[in-house]
């Protein structure tokens, strides 16, 4: 592993440890050439996905970005950072599993709306303004009677049609 300090390949680990969930070893490194310490961390990986974005264009599938676009909608929002980190690396596996390498942005949008919605009706609204490119307050107003379903879990009448 390069150190991001000098940029050194003489590096060791000197402390690993499984995350909470298990999914994710956290690994502490010292580079051996500047003594600079910091942390990697390794999970696995079943296949490389490519996204096909909505122009067509192919783009490797980057965690990253999933987790920024996360973040940004459960900004100052009461979820802890756990949470998050549990979400995001279930819509990868979830992403992982199905089988296909390339796999739409559109789809990506879908589970990621789907799990926002079970952790946080605000942040579910926020992701949704950006994801469908909502113009107008009658945007809101549908999004927000899908998140006010029956209680049996079915869509609002309003929404149903």
């Amino acid at each position: 592993m390069r150190c991001p300090s000098c940029g050194s390949l003489d590096t060791q680990v000197k402390d690993s440890r499984p995350t909470e969930d298990s999914a994710v070893i956290r690994r502490r490194r010292v580079c051996l050439t500047c003594n600079f310490r910091f942390t990697t961390f390794e999970r696995v990986q079943l296949r490389e996905l490519t996204v096909i974005k909505r122009n067509s264009r192919r783009v490797p599938f980057d965690r990253d970005k999933l987790m920024r676009s996360v973040q940004i909608a459960l900004r100052k929002r009461p979820v802890e950072p756990e949470r998050i980190e549990q979400m995001v690396s279930k819509i990868v596996r979830e992403l992982e599993s199905q089988g296909e390498s390339e796999i739409s942005s559109e789809a990506i949008g879908e589970i990621v709306m789907e799990n926002l919605r079970e952790l946080d009706d605000v942040a579910y609204v926020r992701f949704a303004s950006v994801y469908r490119n909502f113009r107008e307050a009658k945007d809101f107003r549908a999004a927000l009677d899908e998140l006010s379903g029956d209680e049996d879990g079915r869509p609002a009448a309003s929404a149903r049609k």
